[in-house]
């Protein structure tokens, strides 16, 4: 069953409050997957998006993605003891409401985002890939990230991107915010560095678990700067998603 809705939280910490935010994603996790209504959740932590790699990371901002039953369950979520907590830590937030349009492969054995049916888009997209990367073919895969990382940083359309993780080494993952559809597909597809980093992940086998998914960007709250996202002035479209 394709979830209502999922949605991205990210908070903007200070460096001072590194070790709070660590011990929060050491007893969190379990706190949010058992919040009403949520049908799937992880915490994360993010990377600098300049290079996808080991040496990526920026403790000063972490993550949630969570995957709700209902509109009014995901409401509840600032209310929520976790919401609140993260709230106190953070300099600044954003909320990202998303709705899934495609999705492939698994997320510790599951299909978070169910099977979603595609539909038409006319706003910003968001793509999400997760991996678990094998540990004996771990080195050649972070060998082969520095070409797509650069490509992905001066690809057109680009409003801002991420890595994600749940885990400093052998998780890792991508949050990348599109203007549109066709700016995503154009370089997944058509860019010569992903194009072959995508021939190659069958024959090298860097992955013992993978996902890839699309949503349609609907309402953004708070302060986009967090996600590296800062929307022309005056261009209403690219603040807020039309799904």
């Amino acid at each position: 069953m394709t979830p209502e809705l999922v949605t991205l939280h990210v908070w903007r910490i200070p460096r001072t409050a590194v070790p709070r935010a660590l011990a929060r994603m050491a007893t969190h996790p379990a706190r949010l997957r058992r919040m009403p209504g949520v049908r799937f959740a992880k915490l994360l932590g993010t990377g600098t998006g300049t290079g996808f790699g080991p040496g990526d990371t920026d403790l000063t901002r972490w993550a949630a993605l969570v995957v709700w039953d209902s509109p009014a369950a995901a409401a509840g979520f600032d209310a929520s003891p976790v919401g609140r907590s993260w709230a106190r830590l953070a300099r600044a937030a954003v909320r990202v409401e998303l709705r899934p349009l495609t999705s492939r492969g698994e997320w510790s054995g599951r299909r978070p985002f169910g099977e979603p049916s595609g539909g038409r888009v006319t706003g910003p997209v968001l793509a999400l890939t997760r991996a678990r990367l094998r540990a004996r073919r771990a080195v050649t895969f972070w060998r082969a990230i520095p070409p797509v990382a650069a490509a992905l940083h001066a690809a057109p359309g680009l409003l801002a991107r991420f890595g994600v993780g749940e885990a400093p080494l052998g998780w890792q993952g991508t949050v990348s915010v599109w203007r549109d559809a066709a700016d995503l597909v154009a370089f997944a597809y058509r860019h010569p560095e992903h194009r072959a980093a995508i021939t190659r992940t069958p024959t090298e086998g860097w992955y013992a678990e993978e996902l890839f998914a699309r949503f349609a960007v609907g309402d953004v709250v708070g302060d986009r700067t967090v996600l590296g996202w800062a929307a022309p002035a005056g261009d209403p479209e690219t603040a807020r998603g039309n799904a």
